[in-house]
């Protein structure tokens, strides 16, 4: 596995920029899914005081301090902003979820030091890995598209 995927994986304590009311919004379903599976999740978004009755976080800068890694699920215009915020001192890893074009995000990402994954989905990766993100990562091994 891609070494930036491992440490981002690896990392128990992860900001999620771009939780929703709508539970079919994919930040909102990946914050119920990667909780399920014992992160401790800090869920950003500034319309929002609290998602399943855990605190909301308006901004980044009011994440605690051992947050140190965001997966990033809104729109790329909002994830160049969010990014522009941030410190890549404090800020080590940071994850674009798959389905945009988040290029502009990731290079000043990367420009600040931090390591970045893109085109890829959490699910994929953060075990236990079940249901259809099963069968998705199976078929990037198959066609090598998995990393």
């Amino acid at each position: 596995m891609d070494e930036h995927i491992q440490n981002f994986i690896d990392s128990r304590y992860l900001a999620i920029a771009g939780v929703s009311r709508s539970k079919m919004k994919f930040g909102s379903m990946a914050y119920r899914t990667l909780k399920k599976k014992g992160y401790h999740l800090y869920p950003v978004n500034p319309a929002l005081d609290a998602i399943d009755g855990d605190q909301c976080y308006r901004d980044i800068s009011e994440l605690p301090v051992e947050v140190d890694a965001l997966l990033i699920t809104v729109a790329p215009d909002k994830a160049e902003q969010i990014i522009e915020r941030l410190d890549g001192k404090r800020f080590k890893r940071v994850w674009f979820q798959q389905g945009a074009d988040f290029s502009n995000a990731a290079n000043k990402a990367r420009e600040k030091g931090m390591a970045v994954v893109t085109d890829r989905c959490i699910l994929m990766y953060a075990a236990p890995v079940r249901g259809i993100h099963a069968v998705h990562r199976f078929f990037a091994k198959l066609f090598g598209k998995y990393r």
